[in-house]
């Protein structure tokens, strides 16, 4: 089957899941013993989560188009209907910024009243110092010049597309969509990183790391890949995409494993250097996550490091979707896990948990996604047509 359909009982799912969120969200609400600083945080955590998702949709489509790699053809759509969730996770993300810049949450300590003020009782002098950076207007300005050239090239990617399978763009339009995809990743290559220190590093504001950025990366570049791998499969359960191959799948496969390792190498090389030099302005990232979350701290990054150099390191394992299906869902956990280990100990300290709210929200936020991610599956072909790559990726084979 070429076209995928949206069956009702999957929007039932969806909307239930949402529903869930939904509901989470007013019980946090109308709870006095719920902190609002909590629900923020959760929204924070998955607002960034899915969204990190959606952009590496976006990358690996400019990736794809700039290495003029074969094998990934058969699986464009997938990746295109990933990315279309970009708008929708901006808005939910715009949502929390407004909120901490009209001091709604306490999220971001820096925007906090009187802290770059010599005169007033909560001034801070490191972040009066980080002020020419870390000011209301340029922050806003970065962070909408970013979504809107992000979401710009998405619906820029996915347009030529389409148009592709109406008629063929030959060796001009191919050439095109390389030059497209180079401007793209220069600019990915630097608003990734400026996005994760202004959306993420500053909730921590009086430290900083100069590999965070690539660490951040890396744990977008894997959750995108898992969840591309996890729709694929879902589609080949359920009869689409024949086309897709044991090959095609080895692959995907190759990329949640290898990241896996790119992620750990850099999470120790972040940990080791900073708490080897045991510099007191540089340690207090870790101290609190260690202290105040020493199980699972140590467990997010086990799972991440461990599940996959058990289960993917052999070949077979990686050609099987039945059990790389079952490692991505725990990977994919572990690394929304990361995500709340970037955000939950500065903005709740020691007061942080993992119950109610945290796992309602992420159903929710879930629920969104794949509603989305399934709506724009169902608007156009599973796989695209007249793409110059397309016949090599049909015959994509790895011994």
């Amino acid at each position: 089957m070429d076209q995928f359909t949206f069956t009702d009982k999957a929007k039932k799912i969806f909307f239930a899941m949402i529903l869930i969120g939904i509901v989470t969200l007013a019980y946090g609400i109308f709870d006095s013993g719920v902190s609002g600083q909590r629900i923020w945080s959760s929204a924070l955590i998955n607002g960034w989560f899915f969204f990190s998702i959606a952009l590496m949709g976006t990358t690996f489509i400019a990736i794809n188009n700039g290495a003029q790699s074969a094998w990934v053809v058969v699986l464009l759509r997938v990746f295109e209907a990933v990315s279309l969730y970009l708008p929708i996770g901006a808005i939910t993300l715009v949502i929390v910024f407004i909120g901490s810049s009209l001091g709604w949450n306490h999220l971001y300590h820096w925007m906090g009243e009187g802290v770059t003020d010599p005169s007033s009782p909560h001034y801070d002098a490191l972040i009066a110092h980080k002020e020419p950076y870390l000011n209301l207007p340029f922050w806003w300005g970065r962070a909408l010049v970013m979504m809107g050239v992000w979401i710009f090239f998405t619906f820029l990617f996915r347009k030529r597309s389409l148009a592709q399978d109406k008629n063929p763009m030959g060796p001009k339009g191919f050439h095109r969509n390389m030059v497209l995809a180079a401007f793209f990743l220069v600019f990915f290559g630097y608003s990734s990183v400026i996005a994760s220190w202004d959306w993420l590093m500053s909730l921590d504001v009086h430290w900083f790391s100069t590999l965070y950025g690539w660490y951040v990366f890396s744990g977008m570049w894997i959750g995108g890949m898992i969840v591309v791998f996890l729709i694929t499969n879902y589609l080949m359960q359920n009869g689409y995409m024949k086309q897709v191959n044991a090959s095609h799948i080895h692959d995907l496969g190759k990329f949640i494993f290898g990241v896996s390792f790119l992620w750990t190498y850099l999470f120790f090389s972040q940990f080791m250097l900073i708490w080897y030099a045991n510099i007191p302005e540089e340690v207090t990232y870790y101290i609190p996550r260690i202290q105040d979350y020493p199980w699972t701290f140590w467990g997010m990054v086990l799972i991440n490091f461990i599940v996959p150099m058990l289960f993917l390191m052999s070949k077979t394992t990686k050609r099987n979707r039945n059990v790389l299906a079952v490692v991505s869902v725990i990977i994919f956990f572990g690394h929304w896990m990361d995500t709340y280990f970037l955000v939950t100990p500065a903005t709740m300290h020691a007061d942080g948990q993992i119950g109610v709210i945290e796992i309602g929200m992420l159903f929710g936020y879930l629920g969104l996604f794949l509603f989305v991610v399934f709506r724009e599956l169902a608007k156009a072909p599973l796989v695209v047509k007249n793409h110059p790559l397309l016949d090599e990726s049909l015959h994509h084979h790895i011994n």
